[in-house]
């Protein structure tokens, strides 16, 4: 697999002359390729249906006559102010029925049907023009489904679209009356133009109702996104991409990348952590300046299983301090190097930075980028050339399956966003829980989407919190060592609790009887080392008990080579779960350095050292923020 290097960049904020000094200087540094146009709508179509292009035109050949293959956006993430004086009502709309406004970005509802055909027109006017440019060489579509939680909309669109989608899903009112339980509190209707969206009632909606609308949520994103892929594939042959943002979860992106050849992802790890992790004071203060070891990594495996055959990239990578987060370090010296290598440790095909040069205005104002706004190289330009040697030196990497998979689920999120059944209880947190087990581990690890019928390639695979678990999926278990639970196959569809009650697995005698959720503060002791914590099953049935708590309650059971695990671990009881299932798996878990990780392709094995101090491991030297490789 070739390497390559990318940024983005936005000619549109910088005077033209610069353009071809800039160009000149991303070459230099070792880049390939530059992303432009994402958020050009109103430079590109200042009034509707006028159209300029001639500075596009100009940038595009300074750009690609310096050698740059050129990624072009479809700029519908920041629709022009005349937008809206078309579609007044095209606003999300959020939970507390407030309009999402203009003057930011990512301002419209996915089920307004006429800002979707807006959006769709706008891709079929850019791919008239450049569909067939051969300096184009990659299409990304919008930006960032769903960041700044505007995926869910309680618009009238969406109120409208929902009502239609719920009588196609089923079918007449008493089916839908029948699966939710609407007997229960009177809540039954008589229509489906009855229904409303499930927010601002007086206490929580029906959790059916709620699940349904995530459900409706996602196929309006992919409907949405599906428009601007049928516009581009009639107009170009070159790769769509979109870029999906860590921890988004409130669509599929299974189904969203099904459509287009390219995953990639947007990568913040020193922001993530300030923003949008869980975790001890501790922790946060000791990866304060290089990100949690493992939030990258899962979201590097994660958008491989997205992509079309295994193709992604990181589209965003974090080269100094950002500016949306709590707290914005800097990274600590190397990080920028070292992300870029795990990034291509685990597959990606281009890691392209964020941003050329540092915007002196608007909201990003206090974003790094590769260079500042005076001009001058910023540290991370210095980082990101060195990679740029390294992978011109370097052979390809050949990426290989792993031992070990992970099942990954967007509907397990959605249901247990809308029934926690315990403050803090987040299916993102369980699964990352589970992951960073494996990575402690020394493993090298493959996600796999719950609709997965082949697992044989696997020794090892776990699928914890899958809310409802397809047949399928568990016939293709049986040929692996498997690990499931806490909290799976405990609802339908519909979010109701099934009967027979969970996890129902063919082949393991075991029921939940009883589930608790734990304060924080609270820890139950293990026998032999380690706590639950958080959450807690009643496991019976006759399956032996492979390890139980202090007082005698089955914490894991399983028979042959099939385990429920009825608990959430902490990092000891974990490690020893992990270790267990590995021996019987015939895997050789490894004792890591606090901080180290390692990544396995069929070519090398690769070491990073997130700790702030230097360790030792296996005969190499990783100082902080290190990198080592080696052939295998």
């Amino acid at each position: 697999m070739k390497r390559t290097l990318g940024v983005c960049y936005y000619p549109e904020h910088w005077p033209e002359d610069m353009w071809p000094h800039d160009a000149a200087e991303m070459v230099d540094a070792g880049i390939s390729w530059v992303r432009i146009g994402e958020f050009a709508w109103s430079r590109l179509e200042p009034t509707p249906g006028t159209y300029q292009f001639d500075w596009l035109d100009r940038a595009i050949d300074v750009l690609s006559r310096a050698g740059l293959k050129i990624i072009l956006g479809t700029p519908t993430c920041t629709p022009p102010r005349w937008m809206l004086t078309q579609f007044p009502d095209m606003l999300a709309v959020n939970a507390q029925g407030q309009p999402r406004k203009f003057g930011s970005r990512r301002h419209y509802c996915f089920s307004h049907a006429g800002y979707r055909a807006a959006s769709a027109e706008i891709a079929a006017v850019l791919g008239d023009r450049y569909g067939h440019d051969p300096r184009i060489n990659g299409w990304q579509i919008d930006n960032e489904y769903g960041c700044h939680d505007t995926a869910i909309s309680y618009s009238d669109a969406a109120r409208d679209a929902f009502r239609v989608w719920l009588a196609g899903q089923y079918g007449d009112i008493d089916a839908l009356n029948t699966a939710w339980g609407n007997v229960f509190w009177s809540m039954e209707y008589a229509c489906f133009d009855d229904i409303d969206l499930p927010n601002l009632t007086v206490t929580e909606p029906n959790p059916s109702h709620d699940m349904a609308f995530r459900r409706f949520t996602s196929d309006q994103v992919v409907a949405y996104h599906t428009a601007q892929v049928a516009a581009l594939r009639a107009r170009t042959g070159m790769p769509l991409i979109h870029n999906y943002m860590g921890r988004v979860l409130d669509f599929d992106h299974f189904e969203v990348g099904a459509s287009i050849d390219i995953a990639s992802w947007d990568s913040y790890p020193i922001g993530f952590l300030s923003d949008r992790l869980e975790g001890s004071a501790a922790h946060k203060t000791r990866y304060l300046q290089q990100g949690d070891p493992d939030m990258q990594a899962f979201h590097h495996d994660l958008y491989r299983a997205v992509g079309r055959d295994n193709r992604w990239w990181v589209m965003e990578q974090q080269p100094g301090p950002v500016n949306w987060a709590p707290h914005n370090p800097a990274p600590l010296p190397g990080m920028v190097r070292l992300w870029s290598w795990e990034a291509f440790a685990h597959g990606a095909e281009v890691v392209s930075y964020f941003r050329w040069r540092q915007a002196p205005f608007a909201q990003e104002q206090m974003h790094a980028g590769l260079k500042r706004p005076d001009n001058a190289d910023a540290v991370g330009l210095l980082e990101a050339a060195q990679v740029g040697r390294e992978i011109a030196e370097m052979p390809d990497i050949a990426l290989q399956k792993a031992a070990v998979a992970l099942v990954f689920d967007y509907p397990s999120a959605w249901a247990w966003d809308v029934l926690p059944q315990g403050a803090g209880f987040s299916y993102f947190r369980l699964m990352l829980d589970a992951y960073r087990a494996l990575r402690r581990a020394g493993f090298s690890i493959d996600i796999v989407p719950s609709t997965a019928t082949d697992l044989s390639d696997y020794a090892l695979v776990l699928a914890p919190g899958l809310a409802t678990t397809p047949q399928t999926l568990c016939a293709a278990m049986a040929n692996t060592v498997a690990l499931v639970g806490p909290r799976s196959n405990a609802v339908t569809h519909d979010l109701t609790i099934p009967t027979p009650m969970g996890p129902d697995l063919r082949g393991l005698d075991v029921v939940v009887a009883r589930v608790e959720s734990l304060p924080p503060d609270v820890r139950r002791p293990v026998r032999g080392g380690g706590a639950v914590q958080h959450w807690m099953e009643d496991l019976q049935g006759t399956a032996p008990t492979v390890f139980e708590t202090e007082t005698g309650q089955p914490v894991v059971k399983g028979a042959d080579d099939l385990h429920y695990l009825g608990a959430w671990p902490d990092a000891t009881l974990w490690d020893r779960i992990i270790a267990g299932l590995a021996q019987r798996a015939g895997l050789t878990p490894q004792s890591l350095p606090q901080g180290v990780r390692l990544r396995d392709t069929a070519t090398h094995r690769f070491a990073f050292n997130y700790g702030p101090e230097p360790v030792c491991f296996d005969g190499k030297s990783l100082a902080p923020a290190g990198v080592a490789w080696w052939a295998i």
